[in-house]
């Protein structure tokens, strides 16, 4: 199975930069098997049925991108330098793994300011990552980072322009709870209080479970063989809960629907046994043609990179063919791509 399955040609001007507002005004394109139809995501019930039930990831964005300034004093008096970090994940010892740009001005034991009495210590250097530690935690250091912070938009957005204040809450859900992602779930970006309720009016049940989406989730698949790709591992919690709500659906004859690819790698990974239990920890799944799926029926998601794992996991339950002609159509209508973009509902036939 090879890289250049997955690839297609995007025009540069249908990546999204900035979302549609409302959110449920985003358009939708509903695969049904071979059928397609043009419709916009505040239809999303006419698809669903009483007593389907999406599965939403509850995870909350952290504004995991900081800019200061490293202040250095020698012969020449002191010197400051700007640096910049990207949050990635949190160390079992405190420390954060960051990405630090430029990594080469900063020495190890030197502290970085960022403003807000809030500053880092770069403590060890690896594979052009730095791990630093934080002078404050807790609720302390989460205020510091709120007002600190900036939002880590995906680096097709960034390329384009600066993160804002209006990123904060476009970049996030409106159910985000449980802080620890530096990438949204972005098919839930979608959702608004309305479309909820609406949904919920119809007899739609919802369930929330919890993946922190890491920034590899941007990192290129670089085999050509994609069979021998490592997934990035990502934290993730299936609670007892929403567990037995997914069995139960499934037992009443209900479709179960994860709102984007982070809810149903984590349901998968939940469910390799066959029967969905209570899960917690870290998981690499990797779900490509020819993986079984023992949970999802459908999948609410955006439209996705060339050649991305994302990729690979749609065609996986649409089918390689079935994919492309998806694509192709998103193309010709000229749909919004990436995470601020459109969305697609993936109905296997």
């Amino acid at each position: 199975m090879n890289l250049s399955d997955f690839n297609f040609d995007l025009p540069d001007g249908l990546i999204a930069t900035r979302p549609v507002i409302p959110r449920s005004a985003a358009r939708l394109l509903v695969a049904h098997g071979a059928a397609l139809t043009d419709a916009h995501v505040r239809d999303l019930g006419q698809w669903l049925r009483p007593g389907d039930r999406l599965v939403l990831n509850d995870t909350r964005v952290i504004p995991a991108r900081l800019s200061g300034y490293r202040t250095r004093r020698g012969a020449a008096g002191e010197t400051r330098a700007r640096i910049e970090l990207t949050l990635l994940s949190p160390a079992t010892d405190g420390t954060w793994n960051a990405l630090v740009k430029p990594l080469k001005k900063l020495h190890i034991g030197e502290t970085v300011s960022f403003g807000n009495g809030l500053h880092a210590e770069l403590e060890s250097k690896a594979d052009g990552q730095g791990q630093v530690r934080f002078n404050l935690a807790g609720d302390g250091f989460d205020k510091a980072l709120e007002q600190a912070g900036a939002m880590p938009l995906p680096p097709y957005i960034a390329a384009r322009r600066a993160a804002d204040a209006r990123d904060k809450s476009d970049y996030q859900t409106v159910f985000a709870r449980h802080a620890g992602a530096v990438a949204a779930p972005t098919a839930s970006l979608h959702f608004d209080a309305d479309l909820l309720a609406d949904l919920r009016a119809q007899g739609i049940d919802m369930t929330y479970v919890t993946l922190h989406v890491g920034a590899g989730t941007f990192l290129p698949v670089k085999v050509a063989d994609v069979t021998r790709h490592k997934m990035h591992a990502e934290w993730g919690e299936v609670s007892a809960a929403a567990a037995e709500e997914i069995r139960a659906t499934k037992a009443a004859g209900g479709r179960i629907i994860p709102v984007g690819t982070t809810a149903l790698r984590l349901i998968e990974t939940a469910a390799r046994t066959g029967t969905i239990a209570p899960w917690c920890g870290e998981t690499d799944i990797f779900i490509y043609p020819g993986f079984s799926f023992q949970i999802a029926d459908a999948l609410m998601t955006n439209f996705h990179l060339p050649c991305s794992t994302l990729m690979m996991l749609v065609s996986a339950l649409m089918g390689q063919d079935g994919i492309k002609q998806i694509y192709a159509h998103a193309i010709a209508r000229e749909y919004r791509f990436f995470s601020y973009g459109d969305a697609s509902l993936l109905i296997p036939g």
